[in-house]
């Protein structure tokens, strides 16, 4: 991408640099953000004894986090598109750092509520930042494997926090684990103030008109990008809330046994999707067009990921398993590229809001999967019919994608066309 003319005294390689700089600085903080979502999970069983906590309340302590990530989803979106993005940043991860942090010094069930509460209105920030950073910072090819990047450090952060996370509180205990968490993630601040890219926003310009929600709603491409990120979101939701369960309970894992193998599925996403934003790049250097390079990675991805229907029916552990990792790679494929989509059609004028509201739907998956897993589950005895489920939706995605995208390329909207002139 040709550098800004307010940063035209870099030369072209020192622009280069900054902005991968600040790629892998969002990487960093997407990969803290996970850990951080997912840390009470590994606590809830010392939380459960200490506490004395009811599995109904694990239950509500676990979907908390998603009723204000989802719903602020939605603030946050207007919030970068209203303000400068990098402060937005920097205090919705100062918020969440705090509330980890703070949840080492909880007294009972009301106080880690409310900052599980407080910890998904910080992290709610995060996506629609990116997207807003990622439009205006990266071109087309760039935006692809800086998208691949931050989705593996999405999944690489589970699978950290669940084998590094695991042992430092069986050594040390819940408490302290969370308050170095907390404090030991501000760290990242001072590098993001340093490096943040600063020529996006220029105070002496006017801040450009942007359009509305009902505009962007009226995009048709809109819903098909809910549909298949919710549909993602759930696949990708009901391994990290289930699948240690089903191990235990119908593979017959020992607990070190399922701490080893559930830290695999992440990684294996984390590979594909790095692979995935890799080979998209090169595809599009080659002159595939960008339509057939995006669909194709969603399209595909998703649709793979339905293997994930016959887990519970192979009986030989190695087979299923294979297949879970399997459909865990495809999922890699599909989200190393559906937030470029939203991205390239929203643009710098619209990525912030239409990210908020894609991320507010999809995150809803986060508290439908799990419940309705266990619903089904507690009705029939197994999980035949909980994997089912989850292909069934992944398969929609997979549908939404490939009939309801149409041309990826960038909206026309209202307030970026040019004025009529009469004649």
């Amino acid at each position: 991408m040709t550098p800004p003319p307010s940063a035209s005294a870099k030369s072209p390689a020192d622009y280069a640099r900054a902005q991968w700089i600040v790629v892998l600085l969002l990487v960093v903080s997407v990969a803290i953000n996970y850990i951080d979502r997912g840390n009470l999970s590994i606590a809830a069983p010392l939380l459960k004894v200490e506490m004395g906590i009811t599995p109904s309340q694990l239950g509500l302590l676990l979907s908390s986090f998603f009723w204000t990530y989802s719903v602020f989803q939605l603030v946050s979106g207007w919030l970068v598109d209203r303000y400068n993005v990098n402060w937005v940043m920097a205090a919705g991860f100062t918020l969440w750092s705090a509330a980890t942090a703070a949840t080492g010094l909880i007294g009972g069930f009301t106080s880690l509520l409310m900052f599980r509460l407080l910890l998904g209105v910080g992290e709610s920030v995060a996506y629609p930042a990116y997207a807003r950073i990622l439009t205006e910072r990266l071109d087309e090819r760039q935006r692809g494997v800086a998208n691949a990047l931050i989705d593996a450090g999405s999944k690489i952060g589970p699978a950290l926090g669940t084998m590094v996370g695991g042992m430092l509180v069986a050594r040390f205990g819940w408490r302290p684990f969370f308050i170095a968490l907390g404090i030991g993630a501000l760290v990242w601040l001072p590098f993001w103030i340093k490096w943040m890219p600063r020529e996006m926003h220029r105070s002496n310009e006017p801040a450009p008109e942007r359009p509305g929600i009902r505009e962007i709603l009226s995009h048709r491409a809109i819903w098909a990008t809910f549909t298949g990120h919710f549909a993602g979101n759930y696949f990708l939701y009901f391994l990290l809330t289930w699948l240690p369960y089903y191990l235990v309970e119908e593979r017959h894992f020992s607990m070190r046994a399922m701490a080893a193998v559930g830290s695999l599925p992440p990684l294996f996403t984390a590979g594909a999707t790095v692979l995935t934003g890799w080979l998209s790049y090169r595809a599009l250097a080659a002159g595939v067009p960008l339509t057939r390079v995006r669909k194709t990675c969603t399209v595909t991805g998703l649709g793979l990921a339905t293997v994930v229907v016959i887990v519970p029916a192979l009986p030989g552990t190695f087979a299923a398993m294979a297949a879970l990792m399997f459909a865990s790679a495809a999922y890699g494929i599909f989200s190393s590229s559906h937030w470029t989509i939203t991205q390239t059609i929203a643009g710098p004028l619209a990525a912030g809001r239409w990210s908020g509201m894609q991320n507010f739907t999809a995150n809803l998956a986060g508290v439908v999967a799990p419940a309705l897993t266990g619903f089904v589950v507690s009705k029939t005895g197994n999980f035949f019919w909980a994997f089912a489920a989850t292909g069934i939706v992944t398969l929609i995605g997979a549908g939404a994608h490939l009939f309801g995208l149409g041309k990826i390329e960038p909206a026309t909207w209202r307030c970026s066309r040019p004025a009529a002139t009469s004649a």
